[in-house]
């Protein structure tokens, strides 16, 4: 019997979900009862054919918009010349136009990229990169950070327990709090961020100094939507400067325009040595890549490949979509609407108990609810409720950390657009409350 996690859904989405109960891994966490059928721009349909504003962008992968026409034009023009050209052995001129146009938009210390098809293989690049090149054996990472599943990019992970679960021994990583001021005892910012930056420099003392890189989220994503300090990175810059060890960033989530930055990171005025890209950079297609300096990508042929990086279809839509950001200002746009949701937010957290803080930068977005905000409990239970009343009125949410619901809406969504999610979410809110 399929248990259904909001209300019931229509006929077409229970067959589905039947013959899904079947066949399909367990291991998959979904949020709701929701069958996709198509995308287009900012709204999504199920196999019933209802319409929902996406307030999560496929966890922020369809940041140019469902079925963008420019990025499947380019698909489509690829399609006949071939799907794939084993990038690993062989050579090919679409992958290096991908990374041609990539490079032009970061910062101009990365002249490097190996491809790759996620986010998890992304930071995997980055992890044996980074060991390769230092020669040292541990990396630091942060308490509720999520860095991917496989086993390197795991071992970093530490968002939730069911993730890590039965599968230790992990490499050999040590754990550091990230500054997550809403939740930790500090009377400002500036005592959290010390705190923190104290607990990172004893973890690399209790290993001789032995660490190849710090790996962090300029904006934590899995781990609730998280926004540390202004300071924090800088600090975090100048300890990687002064103990020789590599500043490797996470922007799988949090990067491409999502928070007006190309980079998250270039909002604190900071510059990585690796840093990992994917979901939003391949419009919907699988595709992930890691930059660094040709100095630190210095690796030896073999060191590390893959048999799908640098896939033809994947570049083409690549480029179709980082072309399509930029044309369209969609970090501008991300900046002004974001604005707006956090004005509006933050009116709705004084008028609710159960909103004990709301976080952001541009289009990425976090609504912690709390039982009361005294007591700061997680709200759980209220949280789900809130998703699937939501869902039920037309909007698709997705949740973050222990009790966050996370906004990440694609780049394109207008003023209207915002407004209208907001107030079925709040609807939701007010119902539950």
């Amino acid at each position: 019997m399929v248990k259904f996690i909001c209300k019931k859904p229509g006929k077409k989405s229970i067959a589905i979900l039947k013959k899904d109960e079947k066949v399909v891994s367990p291991s998959y966490a979904r949020e709701y009862s929701f069958v996709f059928k198509k995308g287009k721009g900012n709204y999504v349909y199920d196999v019933d054919n209802r319409k929902y504003l996406d307030f999560a962008a496929g966890i922020a992968v369809n940041s140019v918009g469902h079925a963008n026409p420019e990025v499947i034009k380019a698909v489509k023009k690829q399609l006949p010349s071939g799907l794939h050209a084993a990038f690993g052995d062989f050579y090919a001129e679409l992958p290096v136009v991908f990374i041609e146009h990539l490079l032009k938009i970061v910062p101009r210390n990365f002249q490097k990229a190996f491809l790759s098809n996620s986010g998890t293989e992304s930071i995997e690049a980055a992890y044996k990169l980074a060991r390769w090149h230092t020669k040292k054996k541990y990396v630091i990472a942060f308490n509720n950070c999520f860095h991917g599943r496989t086993m390197g990019s795991l071992s970093m992970t530490n968002s939730k327990p069911v993730q890590r679960e039965r599968f230790s021994p992990f490499l050999p990583v040590k754990h550091v709090p990230y500054p997550y001021v809403y939740r930790m005892p500090f009377k400002n910012e500036n005592d959290c961020t010390n705190f923190c930056l104290d607990k990172i420099e004893k973890a690399i003392k209790s290993v001789k100094g032995d660490v190849a890189a710090i790996f962090m989220e300029p904006i934590q994503g899995e781990g609730g939507y998280i926004v540390p300090p202004k300071d924090f990175p800088k600090e975090v810059r100048k300890i990687c400067n002064k103990r020789n060890i590599l500043f490797c960033d996470d922007e799988v989530q949090a990067g491409c325009y999502r928070t007006g930055k190309f980079l998250a990171i270039e909002n604190f005025n900071t510059l990585p040595d690796i840093v990992s890209l994917s979901k939003a950079i391949g419009g919907g297609i699988p595709l992930g890549a890691t930059l660094a300096s040709s100095k630190i990508m210095n690796w030896t042929p073999g060191s590390h490949s893959n048999t799908f990086g640098g896939n033809l279809v994947a570049c083409a839509a690549g480029i179709a979509t980082l072309d399509y950001m930029k044309k369209h200002n969609l970090g501008k746009n991300a900046t002004k609407v974001g604005k707006y949701i956090l004005k509006r937010l933050n009116e709705i957290k004084e008028e609710y108990e159960l909103v004990g803080d709301v976080r952001g930068l541009g289009l990425m977005i976090g609504i912690e609810l709390v039982k009361n905000k005294k007591n700061k409990i997680p709200a759980v239970k209220e949280r789900s409720s809130i998703l699937c009343k939501s869902q039920e009125k037309g909007l698709i949410l997705l949740p973050a950390g222990i009790s966050t619901i996370r906004i990440c809406p694609p780049l394109t969504i207008t003023l209207k657009e915002a407004e209208q999610g907001l107030n079925i979410l709040e609807d939701s809110l007010k119902e539950v409350s």
